[in-house]
């Protein structure tokens, strides 16, 4: 009787730990980003599609050959955000780890309603992979950071190289703006906002930073939110400390991760589009236009309360290129071919590398 007793407390630990991040990580949340993009597809289809101009599509040698370029460029991305954790952790983590934990990250990113959601499962995650709380909350804020000030510093060059244009097609004035126009300047603001305070916290003032967080959720009403709030400003003020010790190389290479990263993550958009539009321009200025719509695009969709942006990208897309790709039937077959690749891919390996995640990090846990 007693000979059993371990292997039953050993089965009771792997049980408590798969769940508690199973419980980030369950069927609820994966189903529901894949019954809304695919209910919005269907739509759209329904409504939309134009069998004309989807027959007009040809399935050829330049069709795979792009559809193939665009899928290195994913597979970049993937590498450059490996690339940027394994540089922000200081090397806690070997570069093989690092591209299982992103999968981990992105496939968090798909079933949260936001980016800044899915730091949550990104918490989790670490906290499992023993990784300190200093560290921990560097990556996941210093994240936020890089991220944002990715798209806070590109997208006023391309509103000076392009006009209002990067928006919208057919917008001649900033003044002209139509509801989306509306939705990415207030989504601009929104990033701003939350990105000047993360970086106040982490980079200049972290004690003010934890100061004002703890004084925005002393209300009342604000309950809800006091224990996160207070969490994030201890965590500025571990992150900070953290960060008082690298060189401003670390910077530098953290800066060019996240840049090759979402480079890598448009420039796939665009290989797609010329896979299913060949007689599109390929001059530098039509694919910069592209490439500054998939950007404001996605600025929009990151505020999304959809898991994944879940719908939203879907039915944004034909309105944001309708200029590049003529033909519902086209533009619904750009975006599903995108969602499929830059979204249900990292859906669906999620449910294959995170049970395999699982059981090695509880395997150590109980051994």
């Amino acid at each position: 009787m007693n000979s059993q007793e371990p292997e039953q407390t050993d089965t009771n630990a792997f049980n408590s730990e798969q769940q508690k991040v199973m419980n980030q990580v369950r069927a609820s949340r994966i189903l529901l980003p894949v019954i809304i993009g695919l209910g919005v597809v269907g739509y759209l289809i329904w409504k939309k599609f134009d069998p004309a101009a989807f027959a007009k599509i040809e399935w050829n040698q330049h069709t795979a050959f792009w559809l193939f370029i665009g899928m290195l460029f994913l597979v970049l991305r993937h590498l450059f955000y490996s690339a940027r954790l394994y540089i922000i952790t200081q090397g806690a983590f070997s570069y093989f780890k690092c591209i299982e934990l992103i999968f981990i990250f992105e496939f968090s990113t798909t079933i949260a309603p936001t980016q800044v959601g899915g730091a949550a499962v990104a918490i989790v995650v670490l906290s499992q992979e023993k990784l300190s709380a200093a560290k921990t909350a560097t990556v996941v804020l210093l994240k936020v950071v890089l991220d944002s000030l990715f798209f806070l510093t590109t997208l006023p060059l391309f509103a000076i190289v392009i006009g209002p244009k990067m928006i919208r097609p057919g917008l001649e004035s900033f003044a002209e703006l139509d509801s989306w126009g509306i939705a990415f300047v207030a989504s601009y603001i929104g990033m701003s906002i939350y990105s000047g305070l993360f970086t106040y916290g982490l980079l200049v003032n972290p004690h003010g930073a934890r100061r004002l967080l703890y004084w925005i959720v002393s209300p009342k009403f604000m309950k809800k939110f006091k224990e996160n709030g207070m969490r994030l400003g201890d965590e500025f003020v571990l992150s900070s400390k953290e960060l008082q010790k690298k060189h401003w190389s670390f910077f530098l290479k953290a800066i060019a991760a996240t840049t090759f990263a979402w480079l890598s993550k448009f420039c796939m958009m665009s290989c797609l589009i010329i896979a299913f539009v060949p007689d599109i321009s390929r001059d530098f200025l039509t694919q910069l236009t592209i490439y500054a719509r998939l950007e404001a695009m996605f600025v929009i969709t990151a505020f999304s309360p959809t898991p994944g942006g879940s719908g939203l990208a879907e039915a944004a897309f034909e309105g944001f290129f309708n200029d590049f790709i003529t033909g519902a039937g086209t533009a619904l077959i750009v975006a599903f071919v995108w969602r499929l690749m830059a979204y249900y891919t990292y859906l669906v390996l999620g449910l294959f590398i995170i049970p395999n995640w699982l059981r090695k990090i509880v395997k150590k846990k109980v051994a």
